[in-house]
């Protein structure tokens, strides 16, 4: 499964043990707690916590349906403007959006709303008879969309809603992109990903088609010919590399092909574990695998990053997660060499050092080996290219990224992209929503336009 990884042995503990280790990273609020905390909402007019929220959700009017116990409305609310709210609540960045622009996050009171737990709370306990959202009538219009992540599915929803049909290729087996790969396995339990995936299709309209990757057995071109529109969500999907001596050495790895095999896994007591890892990196994605190999087992997990701390693109609050889990930090080092020692892979890393000098971080030419069983490279990722696609080969700028407009128009007309893919705003799932509904409301007005148009 994780082939540079064989020469490890597998977890100490059992399934169920692990499992233990993997449950809410925050426990739901009760009905009573949801109750009080509502209650503490000022319920603004001009609510700055809904003008950071990346959707646009309005979160004064959903926190007063929770206080006045009408959770169905809240959730409507919620899922009107983000159809993944359910996902978002748990792994989206509150503490800098919407908490952050809480009038109550100030000296005085020292605590926001607690807005992510509220916005769980109003979805996971909606009882809805059928899907919220009815679908308008037929357009006879059929779209494209290419990647089942949450920029595609928030995308092919909005598009179903307005009447549209829609046809979602996919590489993978399963549908949710990061949500069911990507995403530490403590954020979002269990059958959480599909079942919102489920959820989200039963507004029906919505075809998948797995196994169907851009460049192998799919083509631009021929989609561009066949459909009416195509909206391209593919994501990031080719881990960067770190430019070193023995960066293919047995048990160096990319974080994310780990945490994939670790959220796909039936039993985790069969997943490779080192006794002592490291990892590179300095975001979420690097604090999301050192805290859970901590929990899986590992004796000694460092995160290395080649800056200071307050230079970490990890919020304050994931950091505070890999302390608390017994994670090193350590700051400073500039990566130089990664080797392999025996056969049996025994992996260590070499930094030159670096020292802090009038103000500055300056190289100090000294060595530091930091012995580990496995090496884990959470330093960013690209655009995975889509070899012999010379469409979407065209669509991609100087920045790896594809260029697109403010309505998330690509160069070619009829196509569409939207993501991590497009580089616009934050890489956060909630941001990926938002490019999804904004991309589906384009294609629907040039649709309308285009009707428009005299014959």
């Amino acid at each position: 499964m994780i082939e540079s990884l064989q020469h490890l042995p597998p977890a100490a503990d059992s399934h169920g043990a692990l499992a233990a280790q993997f449950t809410d990273l925050a426990p739901p609020l009760t009905a009573r707690q949801a109750a009080v905390e509502a209650a503490r909402c000022h319920y603004c007019y001009d609510a700055p916590c809904t003008r950071a929220c990346p959707t646009g959700i309005d979160v004064a009017s959903f926190i007063r349906n929770i206080h006045d116990q009408n959770i169905n409305g809240a959730a409507v609310g919620i899922l009107k403007q983000n159809i993944f709210g359910g996902s978002c609540a748990r792994v989206c960045p509150t503490e800098i959006l919407c908490e952050d622009a809480c009038v109550r996050n100030n000296p005085a009171e020292r605590a926001p709303v607690k807005i992510g737990l509220l916005q769980r709370h109003a979805v996971d306990n909606a009882r809805f008879d059928g899907h919220p959202f009815e679908r308008a009538p037929s357009t006879g219009k059929t779209v494209a969309v290419v990647g089942a992540g949450p920029v595609g599915l928030a995308c092919a929803h909005r598009l179903a809603m307005l009447g549209h049909d829609v046809v979602v290729f996919e590489a993978q087996l399963k549908a949710g992109g990061l949500n069911e790969y990507g995403i530490a396995k403590y954020k979002l339990p269990g059958e959480f990903a599909q079942q919102e995936v489920d959820f989200l299709l039963s507004i029906g309209g919505i075809e998948i088609r797995y196994g169907q990757k851009l460049g192998e057995n799919l083509q631009l071109r021929e989609l561009h010919a066949r459909f009416d529109a195509v909206f391209l969500g593919l994501g990031l999907g080719a881990s960067r590399r770190l430019g070193l001596v023995g960066e293919d050495a047995p048990g160096l790895l990319a974080a994310t092909d780990y945490i994939a095999a670790l959220r796909q896994a039936q039993d985790l007591s069969q997943l490779p574990v080192p006794r002592r890892a490291v990892v590179i990196g300095a975001g979420n994605t690097a604090i999301d695998m050192a805290v859970q190999i901590k929990r899986l087992g590992a004796e000694e997990v460092t995160l290395v990053y080649r800056r200071g701390l307050d230079a970490m693109s990890a919020t304050g609050h994931e950091i505070e997660i890999a302390k608390a889990n017994f994670v090193h930090i350590r700051t400073g080092p500039r990566r130089s060499r990664c080797w392999s020692t025996k056969a049996v892979a025994s992996p260590a890393c070499a930094s030159k050092g670096r020292a802090w000098r009038r103000g500055r971080l300056a190289r100090t030419g000294a060595l530091i080996d930091i012995a580990a069983d496995a090496v884990f490279k959470a330093i960013g990722q690209g655009m995975a290219p889509a070899p012999g696609d010379d469409l979407a080969a065209g669509l991609v700028g100087e920045g790896e990224r594809i260029v697109v407009d403010a309505s998330l128009r690509t160069r070619v007309p009829g196509i569409y992209a939207g993501g991590d893919c497009v580089a616009l705003g934050q890489d956060l799932t909630v941001q990926a929503v938002q490019h999804g509904k904004l991309a589906a409301l384009a294609i629907h007005n040039d649709f309308a336009a285009e009707a428009a148009w005299p014959t």
